[in-house]
């Protein structure tokens, strides 16, 4: 909506002139209407006769008793009236506005992340950002960090990435080891921790999502013919799903430990040694106006990190962790 063809002599009308209409129109009396707004009787009713010509329309009839309104005033006023609401839902606004985030934070998590760490989210960050609301988004990584870079989300909690550097900034968050998904059948499925070098590579299928080469070497799998068919782009349901129909077995991150132990027909194990996993960090757009804020949710995400014994918060992360 545009309001290009408003008057010059309307432009110069401002709000505190329409307030003063709108209290002569409930006061009945200039006298009255001076007083509660603080301005001599001379200077209200130059300000009346100014909005008065430029709208071009008288809208008080001056008695010696009463000021009351015309019938022109008396539609006109409503407009004041919606004017001056206007203006304090925008000041509400505003105001609002100051909450951490301008008042939301558009959050997005991976799908093999957000359904493990958001529950230890949801309770703490009300209270640490009262008056902000937490919007979710789930989906794939890729997705959410074009969505990060187009403005549609504020920030993204997802395994460390390469390809998230341009024009976003991010920090660690912390680490996350991972386990050991067999199907019931496999040979290591009654043992509670198995060597990487025990397993044979051609079994293994991976999940897309942080499995660098690090974890394929681990394993011995960079030799094995056709190792990209083994990653999987998919949910850790669907994932174990494959172990369950495949067979063999899946490195999975250990959030997801309560979840995948309650599938039939799998068993998990601890990882023999110092295991992989993937470095969670927070990203966002070196831009935003909300760096302070988004610093602040990172201390908070690295406090909850150091509470879950399956997780890792290290050096200085730890330092920020003790101070949220």
């Amino acid at each position: 909506m545009q309001h290009a063809k408003i008057s010059m002599a309307l432009s110069a009308v401002s709000l505190r002139d329409l307030a003063l209409v709108q209290a002569v129109a409930r006061e009945g009396s200039f006298a009255r209407a001076s007083a509660r707004m603080h301005i001599s009787p001379s200077g209200l009713s130059h300000q009346i006769q100014k909005v008065e010509q430029a709208l071009g329309a008288t809208l008080f009839e001056r008695g010696s008793r009463h000021t009351l309104l015309t019938a022109l005033g008396r539609r006109l006023l409503a407009y004041v009236d919606a004017v001056l609401d206007a203006a304090e839902g925008l000041e509400r606004a505003a105001q609002d506005g100051e909450a951490a985030f301008g008042g939301e934070l558009r959050l997005g998590v991976p799908a093999t992340l957000g359904p493990y760490l958001l529950p230890h989210l949801i309770e703490p960050f009300p209270q640490r950002f009262p008056g902000a609301r937490l919007a979710l988004s789930e989906g794939k990584l890729r997705g959410l960090l074009r969505r990060l870079r187009e403005g549609e989300l504020d920030a993204v909690i997802a395994p460390r990435t390469v390809t998230a550097n341009r024009g976003l900034g991010s920090c660690e968050m912390f680490f996350e080891p991972y386990e050991l998904l067999l199907n019931a059948s496999h040979p290591l499925a009654e043992r509670d921790c198995i060597a990487l070098g025990e397993l044979n590579p051609d079994d293994a299928t991976f999940m897309a999502e942080g499995h660098d080469a690090d974890v394929q070497d681990a394993l011995g799998a960079q030799d094995v013919d056709g190792v990209e068919e083994k990653i999987q782009d998919v949910s850790l349901e669907s994932l174990a799903t494959l172990v369950v129909l495949r067979g063999g077995y899946a490195l999975v991150p250990s959030l997801a430990h309560a979840r995948l132990a309650s599938i039939p027909r799998l068993a998990l194990a601890r990882i023999d040694g110092t295991p992989p996993g993937r470095e969670i960090r927070l990203y966002w757009r070196q831009a935003s106006p909300w760096q302070a804020d988004l610093e602040a949710f990172g201390a908070l995400i690295r406090h909850l990190a150091a509470s879950i014994p399956a997780l890792r918060v290290d050096g200085d992360t730890a330092a920020d962790a003790a101070q949220a």
